[in-house]
């Protein structure tokens, strides 16, 4: 491998100097029409004494030869045109004052110019010469990773200049390839930019290694065939990083990463009216429950783009609660947090909470989520997943908490499992009690009257999010795929026909807020959770993306449904259907009215059988209030 040394600037400095000083014999040269003899020698020392004062004195402020001239730039160029036309201004000053005081002329006009125009081609095109030696001697080396950059935006240009500017890269570009035709053909750099539509011709004819990504605008469909060709080529894939981090000119080859599975699967971008959310949310304190959960984590940093007050993070998960607290300290150290450790279904606790903070919002993202945990616990997922959003409902409704924001889930739709179950009955709890508090009857079956508070208090709104899975949440199939993989295998799909929809947590934060900002109160939204997809295609291409062949290098084995789980995920039950809302990827769930007083009491019948551990009887309860609850594949079918 070549190895070169930086040369000395004064080694620059130098060559810069002389080069200059050429230029100007060059000028006077051609000034005569190249006839040596009209050359006037005194004229030519005096010129040349001139020009090296006033040359020393422009580099050095300049410093036009502080760069590495195998680097040399767009801001080299301009540097040293800006060094040149000084001089020469300097130059045809002193000329000038010749000239005032009747001195003999030592230079002309004429030869000024064209001593600027030849010191500004000898100086560059050095420069350029350099520069692409040392680019053809690097790429002369052998065994290099012949690599297509695919974009030939901006993002592309700043990989093709990092990898110009890294002497250790052992990679040869040999083209851009775009899916906008308006630029093919064209060139960047010396590189040609060639047909996306093309790029199995364009593997297999120029033996390409790998393609990086650099295509912000890409579709997941179009990217998910791009990987495919990559796959049945054996052609690496790179990802470049968000624009962010390469805008500001910080790219580095190592923050280049493999694809993931979660940059082919469809993320439309979710567009929300911030102006809206900030004017709501504007110095207000807010309570986030499961705070240190996928959802909860993500909310408070999505509320942290907002100019609210005090966040506090409740969580009964003390070592995930003091990461995602330190996480916040150190990223935003001039916001208000305060991390809560504490259990929902805990009365005093949870009483202590809103009497302390006397929050304006709640985002309640607490509860219990694992289908099979759950169907072998369902005492557990009653008292978390009901008791614990009752208690905090009724505290925020004590405490005059303006909005009140539940996050449901799609498996509380038709439920086939004890989770999604408990999740339909906290449903059916914050919508009869919005509706019991925004009719005519504030009295609660248990004897506590809030009529009085509430005539100097704002009755709290409840509202209700439903949706699907979201990547990379905590216990969600991507991860176990991911480390079943890095165990070799094999990689565990419960039935070949079963699908989820996913959704990025970031978008379904996003969704969170926009709905939670539209609710008038009682409401349930749902997402547009884009299409379902197969899971046996996903843990497949999973494995491929791993650089492994399914079923060869790890097999895929069929463990069978879990009890409780479904093939398919729904949003809206039987008797359910939807209403439009502003968002067009929002919609409301047109919902049957419930009474307050009997959920309520058959809420209390639900907890007197968890609490004695009753399973059949509590199971048996939440199909009376829950009567399209119908159990699959579980113990709990006989109850049918």
């Amino acid at each position: 491998m070549f190895k070169f040394e930086i040369v000395s600037r004064w080694v620059i400095f130098a060559i810069d100097f002389f080069l200059c000083l050429v230029a100007l014999v060059l000028a006077k040269i051609v000034r005569h029409n190249f006839i040596l003899e009209e050359l006037n020698t005194v004229a030519l020392y005096k010129s040349v004494l001139i020009y090296s004062a006033v040359n020393i004195l422009v580099f050095c402020s300049v410093r036009t030869f502080t760069g590495i001239v195998r680097y040399t730039s767009i801001q080299d160029s301009f540097r040293i045109f800006f060094a040149v036309i000084f001089s020469s201004f300097l130059v045809f000053l002193v000329h000038s004052i010749f000239i005032f005081y009747g001195l003999t002329s030592f230079i002309s006009t004429t030869s000024i110019i064209l001593q600027a125009l030849f010191s500004f081609l000898f100086l560059i095109i050095y420069r350029v010469l350099i520069k692409y030696f040392f680019m053809y001697v690097k790429n002369a080396r052998l065994n290099k990773t012949r690599v297509l950059i695919y974009g030939a935006g901006e993002a592309g240009v700043a990989i093709k200049r990092t990898f110009d500017h890294d002497a250790k890269v052992n990679k040869n570009i040999i083209a851009f390839v775009d899916d906008d035709l308006r630029k093919v053909g064209k060139t960047i750099d010396g590189i040609q930019i060639l047909d996306a539509r093309k790029l199995v011709y364009l593997i297999t004819n120029h033996e390409v290694d790998e393609i990086i990504f650099a295509a912000q605008a890409i579709s997941a469909e179009r990217k998910d065939k791009v990987v495919d060709i990559c796959l049945t080529h054996k052609v690496n894939i790179l990802n470049i990083p968000l624009p962010e981090v390469w805008a500001r000119g910080d790219l580095t080859l190592a923050q280049l990463q493999h694809v993931h599975i979660e940059d082919l699967l469809e993320k439309t971008v979710v567009e929300i009216n911030n102006e809206e959310i900030k004017n709501q949310l504007k110095e207000k304190r807010i309570v986030i429950t499961g705070a240190a959960g996928s959802i909860g984590s993500e909310l408070i940093r999505q509320l942290l783009k907002f100019d609210t007050g005090l966040l506090i993070l409740c969580d009964q998960n003390e070592t995930a609660l003091h990461h995602i607290y330190l996480e916040l300290e150190e990223l935003y150290p001039q916001r208000s947090f305060h991390a809560f450790v504490g259990d929902i279904k805990d009365v005093a606790r949870m009483e202590q909470l809103f009497e302390t903070y006397k929050p304006h919002f709640v985002y309640h993202a607490a509860g219990y989520k694992h289908i099979s945990l759950m169907e072998d616990n369902p005492s557990e997922a009653i008292k978390t997943n009901v008791l614990g959003t009752k208690v905090l409902a009724d505290k925020a409704v004590k405490h005059g908490v303006q909005r009140f924001v539940m996050i449901s889930t799609d498996k509380a739709v038709n439920p086939t499992n004890v989770m999604g179950a408990s999740k339909r009955i906290a449903e059916l709890y914050v919508q009869s009690l919005n509706s019991s508090l925004h009719g005519t009857n504030y009295i609660f079956s248990n004897g506590l009257s809030y009529i009085n508070e509430l005539r100097v208090r704002p009755i709290t709104k409840f509202i209700t999010a439903r949706f699907g899975n979201v990547l990379g949440s905590n216990g969600s199939v991507i991860p176990r795929f991911k480390e079943q993989i890095e165990r070799g295998g094999p990689v565990t799909v419960t039935h070949p026909e079963i699908t989820r929809y996913f959704m990025p947590i970031p978008e379904a934060c996003k969704l969170i807020l926009e709905a939670g900002t539209i609710g008038k109160g009682g409401e349930i939204f749902i997402f547009d959770m884009g299409k379902s997809i197969k899971i046996l295609n996903l843990a497949k291409k999973m494995i491929r993306i791993a650089g492994f062949v399914p079923n060869q290098d790890i097999k895929i084995e069929y463990s069978g449904l879990r009890p409780g789980e479904k093939l398919f995920e729904e949003l809206l039950n039987d008797s359910e259907s939807t209403i439009a809302t502003p968002h067009k990827r929002i919609m409301l769930v047109n919902l049957k009215p419930v009474v307050f007083n009997e959920i309520e009491q058959q809420i209390y019948q639900l907890l007197a059988h968890a609490f004695a551990n009753d399973n059949a009887q509590l199971v048996l309860q939440m199909k009376r209030m829950v009567p399209e609850f119908k159990s699959k594949n579980s113990v709990y079918e006989k109850l049918d």
